[in-house]
């Protein structure tokens, strides 16, 4: 696989390529083309289940690395939302993350979720 099909699996599953992944990608293949295609490989195999969907596939990704506070817990989301995942499923998913990874990671998800979502409009009742 070339190194412009690697940057198109990112961006159907996610909507784009993450800068990080981006200079990953570049610099594994002007280095080691063999070892990149190893990795992802594996990386693909492993997302892409032949026991679970897309969406939870993504939506465990996500929560596991809300309880790391990742950044790319970002991505993750976004490519649970491209699989069919809900505001309110990703919600729900941060309150697992809550329960192993305490406030850092509810609060992490609140940044992420604003971030794909936008800000929302608290009830002024």
């Amino acid at each position: 696989m070339q190194l412009d099909e690697h940057k198109a699996y990112y961006r159907e599953m996610i909507g784009l390529v993450p800068p990080k992944v981006a200079k990953r990608l570049e610099f594994h293949a002007a280095v080691d083309p063999e070892g990149l295609e190893e990795i992802e490989a594996i990386r693909k195999s492993f997302l892409e289940s032949k026991h679970l969907d897309a969406k939870t596939v993504q939506l465990l990704a996500y929560v596991i690395l809300l309880t790391q506070t990742s950044a790319a817990a970002e991505f993750h989301a976004r490519a649970a939302i491209k699989a069919g995942a809900t505001r309110e499923e990703l919600f729900d998913a941060s309150k697992v993350a809550f329960l192993f990874r305490g406030l850092s990671a509810i609060n992490h998800a609140g940044e992420v979720l604003e971030k794909i979502y936008g800000p929302q409009e608290a009830d002024k009742a």
